[in-house]
């Protein structure tokens, strides 16, 4: 059994992107342009085409400003029910020596991306909070 799973639907992803640069009225060659890729790469991506790598995930959902939730599955965040635990500073801590941990096992590719993620988890979280 050498069957290759499909871990996201492609073209609904490809449609979430083209609606979104469409409404910011951004031009497929300026996109492509920006997030230093080809433009049919970024036309096949919108049609379903092709996958693309967490790198081009990420840059697209940083240049279109959306989230990876939406891109990938269409969730839209409902910042209204997001309940935020404050935990005090010894479970923090903790936290902060098991993501260490975990970065310790990666390789200096895979810390880029988590700092780009991390960066754009904060970002959009921060104007979750600004919003309240």
């Amino acid at each position: 059994m050498n069957r290759k799973k499909e871990t996201y639907d492609r073209y609904a992803v490809g449609e979430r992107i083209q609606k979104q640069r469409q409404s910011l009225g951004i031009s497929q060659e300026a996109l492509a342009e920006k997030i230093d890729r080809a433009t049919k790469y970024c036309s096949d991506i919108e049609r379903g085409i092709c996958g693309m790598s967490v790198e081009t995930m990420l840059a697209f959902a940083e240049y279109l400003k959306m989230s990876l939730d939406y891109m990938m599955y269409g969730i839209e965040p409902d910042c209204g029910e997001i309940k935020i635990k404050e935990f005090p500073e010894p479970v923090l801590s903790l936290e902060r020596t098991e993501i260490n941990r975990l970065l310790d096992q990666c390789e200096s590719r895979q810390i880029t991306y988590v700092l780009r993620m991390l960066e754009l988890f904060i970002e959009a979280t921060s104007q979750d909070m600004e919003g309240k």
